[in-house]
């Protein structure tokens, strides 16, 4: 059994994949740095990822695949799923290999795998677009917190930076511990101190609301009592809508 250890990066498997032509030797397992070896392989190779090599194999694959395709590639991949490794190696692998696209050869269960695991990442990216909620600071910037699934948040910066372009905002994945921000001019990757109390319950203090966002918060929530039909609540319904991990940061969810 061989198996490559890599960072778990996009580019550290593309590197993956071309080492493996390089030595012309390919895994059996792909596993992250982090993981322990099993106690009988018969060959271990680590990656070092380069972005040089990472490259190489990517416009390989520009011009085997369609532009959706390699879309739907780097898409799940941001899953974060370590079950997707392999089942995207050799996508990679037979692409790269096929005289022909192999994209929409949907009996591969390697296709298959990564296609809906796609579809499932992209559906994360619309929930994240539908269920953020944004508290108003006192110094004009708008603050989420939010911990989906899956790592989309790279995937919907763009949407929250065109639909606010004139207003400062911040958005943070608590899971992954990371953020971003936009200052009216350009986008930033951030990390803060998560133990500060806004990171832990998901609501900024009151002390650093505007002074107009408290009264805006209670009339959402009134809002959304109001159109509310008792008699045809359906929670079993709502919760697959509108996920539970969601309600901690609903303001329609919390509060009085």
């Amino acid at each position: 059994m061989t198996i490559f250890r890599f960072d778990r990066t996009l580019d550290g498997l593309l590197t993956a994949v071309f080492d493996a032509y390089a030595r012309r030797s390919f895994p059996d397992v792909l596993q992250g740095d982090e993981v322990p070896l099993p106690l009988f392989y018969e060959e271990e190779h680590t990656v070092i990822t380069d972005e040089a090599k990472a490259t190489r194999v990517w416009n390989a694959l520009r011009k085997k695949l369609s532009h959706q395709a390699l879309s739907c590639l780097a898409t799940a991949y941001l899953s974060e799923l370590p079950e997707l490794d392999m089942p995207l190696f050799r996508y990679i692998r037979k692409s790269i290999d096929s005289p022909q696209s192999i994209e929409r050869n949907f009996a591969d269960p390697d296709v298959l795998f990564v296609t809906n695991t796609c579809r499932k990442v992209a559906h994360e990216r619309l929930r994240m677009l539908q269920f953020v909620r944004f508290q108003k600071a006192a110094d004009g910037t708008y603050f989420a917190l939010m911990e989906p699934l899956y790592n989309v948040l790279p995937l919907a910066i763009d949407h929250f930076r065109d639909r606010f372009a004139d207003q400062p905002f911040l958005l943070y994945d608590r899971r992954r511990h990371y953020g971003y921000y936009y200052d009216c001019r350009e986008v930033t990757c951030v990390h803060f101190d998560e133990q500060l109390p806004h990171f832990q319950s998901g609501k900024l203090d009151e002390s650093l609301l505007d002074k107009d966002e408290k009264l805006f918060q209670e009339l959402w929530r009134t809002y959304f009592k109001a159109i509310c039909i008792r008699e045809r609540m359906n929670p079993r319904k709502q919760r697959q809508d509108m996920p539970v991990r969601y309600w901690k940061y609903l303001t329609e969810k919390n509060g009085k």
